[in-house]
Parts: structure tokens; sequence; C-alpha cells
């Protein structure tokens, strides 16, 4: 029984990790705001950047999974990469706080893991799945609000590199470096 478990918690990781449908919105929108809790404390809220500083918004499925976490570390490990660039980037997920909160701290998270436990966000980015979780799928959003690019093709192992490529190909300023 032990053995069956296993095997069928390894079969429901490797299908979160696919996409399974594509987001109905679309580059040129205007993305759709919230206001989530964060890891970092309190809440982010998309609108309190308008004007001031683009986001990327990394949707992730299930925290303390294994792609998940190869995502999660990238970010940490990389994301020199992303913060050369005029940008504040978060992950987003499901999840509870608490289960943002353990993970955040087992990865060493260093930027805002934010949490919809009741889904409204996600539904209204249109990434959840048929398991009810978010895709993984990351969206760049201008100073102004609006959706540029929408990656639903991630590789949690480059995530960070090809956020930074997809920043430099969308022309989003880069920070004066030291």
């Amino acid at each position: 029984m032990k053995k069956l478990s296993k095997i069928i918690s390894a079969c429901i990781a490797v299908l979160l990790s696919f996409n399974l449908f594509a987001t109905s919105l679309q580059v040129g929108e205007q993305a759709p705001n919230f206001r989530l809790q964060a890891t970092t404390g309190g809440y982010f809220q998309l609108s309190d950047y308008q004007g001031k500083q683009a986001v990327v918004l990394a949707w992730y499925p299930m925290a303390n999974t294994r792609g998940c976490t190869i995502e999660c570390k990238s970010l940490v490990e990389q994301g020199h990469l992303i913060r050369e660039y005029d940008v504040r980037y978060v992950m987003a997920s499901v999840d509870p706080l608490n289960d943002n909160l353990d993970f955040a701290k087992k990865t060493s998270a260093d930027f805002p893991m934010l949490s919809d436990p009741t889904k409204a966000t996600a539904k209204a980015y249109d990434v959840l799945n048929v398991f009810k979780v978010a895709s993984r799928v990351t969206f760049y959003i201008s100073k102004e609000g609006k959706i540029l690019k929408i990656d639903e093709n991630v590789k949690p192992a480059t995530a960070a590199e090809d956020i930074a490529k997809s920043l430099k190909a969308l022309n989003v300023t880069l920070l004066p470096s030291d």
C-alpha cells in the first residue's frame, strides 16, 4: 500500500508539471489586479506597481513539489540576472500562506511568494487546471499594467535565465550598474 501511494504521488507530481491548457488572456490586455498575502509579510497588490515598475508573475502548481522547488531555486540562485532590470518578480500559487511560508524557508526564497487559497486570482488569470491548482505560467506585466508576454512553456531549471532573456527582449528598463 505504501508503494502504491508513492507511485500515485509521483504520477500526480508529473501531471502537475505539465501545462494542461492555455490561458485566455492575451498580450496587450490589462492584467487583472490582485491583492494576495506574501511570504515576505503583508500583501502584494499589482496596482501598487503601476507607473513604477514592471512585474513578473510566475504561477506554480504546488509548494514543496519537485518542479516547483527546481523553479524556485533557479530564481534564488540566478535571481541577480532578473534584478538587473527595473522589475518586481513574484511566484504565486493557490497554496495556503503557511505552505508557502514553509516552501519559502526551505528554498531560501528572497522574493515574495504569493498565496491565493480562494483561487480568485488564479481564475482571473485563467491558470487553474483540471487538478484545481495553477498551471506553470509566467506573466510579464508592464509598468502600465498591460500584459507584455505570457510564457506557457516555463522550464523550471532555467526559469531565472529565461525570465532575464524575456525582459531583455521586451526592452524592460535595465537598472544602472553600480
